[in-house]
């Protein structure tokens, strides 16, 4: 069996497992709660110690908390990350609100205490700001995260999904660093890799958080000419690298940036889990790497 080596987020830690599993879609899963603990500790024996969750992603939380009220020994080995910052305001028919972003000192500390409540446990390993607001003051943003760490009720903190000028702007208020930024990263979206945010995180020894890894089944796509091509040369890779699928050589092709993605998994099938991981034994090169860049791009490198 592959052994998923333990990894440090930065240079103040935590330590966190390669791969991380991502619980948004477990309201859909249909488990019964003692199916969400036998997967649990499925994953975890595989070595995905680490799984991931967010105030918004419905009823996850209280359904992650169910299983884990069945054997709160398993709360000692595994990192709890969650996210807050979405207000997800189901609007009526008639209604004019939307929808919006809170990252207010009052509303961070009352979505914490509430994922704590609905997870059952008293400490959040880590705390992310779920997207960037567009009205953020940082200072406030310092003083609740102060609060909550000096509270016990999270240990690190960190963002997803911020420009490397909005993570600058948050690390300058803060006395504890930022210990990650959970980006989209995948064939189909380079922008992390173009826009800075990247290089940001390399700079600073910070590894990024990798969602969306198969670009929501996108990748899959056989509609588009980008698709097609890209489709044609992952496939080229399987043999080449001794892949067992395309989905492992998109793993490995995200492992191998220099900013050192751990990557998220959200599939509920513990054989593609166990497949997706097998992605940490290949090897791939420069041009093989470029290769999968081209296809998506259509065009070479200048």
């Amino acid at each position: 069996m592959i052994t998923i080596p333990k990894i440090t987020m930065a240079p103040h830690g935590p330590v966190f497992s390669t791969f991380v599993q991502g619980y948004w879609r477990l309201g859909a899963w249909n488990f019964t709660a003692q199916q969400r603990l036998s997967f649990l500790k499925s994953h975890v024996e595989l070595g995905i110690t680490t799984v991931d969750n967010a105030a918004i992603y419905g009823n996850s939380e209280q359904l992650f908390g169910e299983a884990l009220k069945l054997d709160k020994s398993m709360r000692e080995q595994i990192e709890i990350v969650s996210k807050f910052g979405i207000n997800g305001v189901a609007p009526s028919p008639d209604s004019n609100r939307v929808s919006h972003y809170d990252s207010s000192k009052e509303a961070i500390i009352t979505s914490t205490e509430n994922s704590l409540k609905r997870l059952g446990v008293e400490q959040l390993d880590a705390l992310l700001v779920h997207r960037p607001d567009l009205l953020m003051n940082a200072d406030e943003v310092a003083e609740a995260f102060e609060l909550l760490h000096q509270s016990g009720k999270v240990k690190h903190f960190g963002v997803s999904n911020f420009s490397a000028s909005q993570f600058e702007l948050l690390q300058s208020r803060l006395s504890k660093p930022l210990i990650t930024n959970q980006v989209e990263i995948n064939p189909l979206n380079f922008n992390v890799f173009e826009d800075g945010t990247a290089d940001q995180l390399q700079r600073l020894r910070i590894r990024p958080m990798a969602w969306s890894c198969l670009a929501g089944g996108s990748v899959f796509d056989k509609n588009s000419e980008k698709a097609i091509r890209l489709h044609k040369t992952l496939h080229e890779l399987v043999e080449e690298i001794g892949a067992s699928s395309i989905e492992q050589v998109i793993y490995a092709w995200i492992l191998k940036h220099p900013s050192k993605p751990v990557a998220l998994l959200g599939s509920r099938n513990l054989e593609r889990i166990k497949e997706a991981t097998g992605a940490i034994t290949l090897t791939m090169n420069a041009e093989q790497w470029y290769r999968v860049w081209v296809a998506a791009k259509g065009h070479g490198v200048a």
